[in-house]
């Protein structure tokens, strides 16, 4: 099993839907700010949001474990490369996720 980059790609904020259901004074994701880089395999990386590792932990595992295309390769045309988001929807984060040569310590 092999490590994954998380990189944070994207940082968005959907001020109609903020103004219409958030919290006063919300904005972009305080947690992430893009160029942020995580390493991880099956356990989530340390100061990676919990929220959003729920969202991408299959990738990273599958990615982790060797597989290269997603659903039938008409998702993302780069092998080893998986694009998803959290889940938050008034502020999402979006990771790019790529596998990498660097072994796991935790094979």
């Amino acid at each position: 099993m092999n490590k994954c980059k998380i990189e944070v790609i994207k940082t968005t904020f959907d001020e109609e839907l903020a103004r219409a259901y958030g919290c006063k004074g919300l904005g972009k994701c305080p947690m992430h700010k893009v160029g942020d880089i995580y390493y991880g395999d099956y356990a989530k990386p340390e100061g990676l949001c919990d929220e959003a590792w729920k969202a991408m932990y299959q990738y990273v595992f599958a990615l982790a474990h060797g597989s290269d295309i997603f659903y039938y390769g008409d998702w993302i045309d780069k092998p080893g490369v998986a694009i998803c988001s959290c889940n938050d929807g008034l502020r999402p984060v979006i990771f790019k996720i790529t596998a990498t040569d660097q072994v796991s310590n935790k094979n």
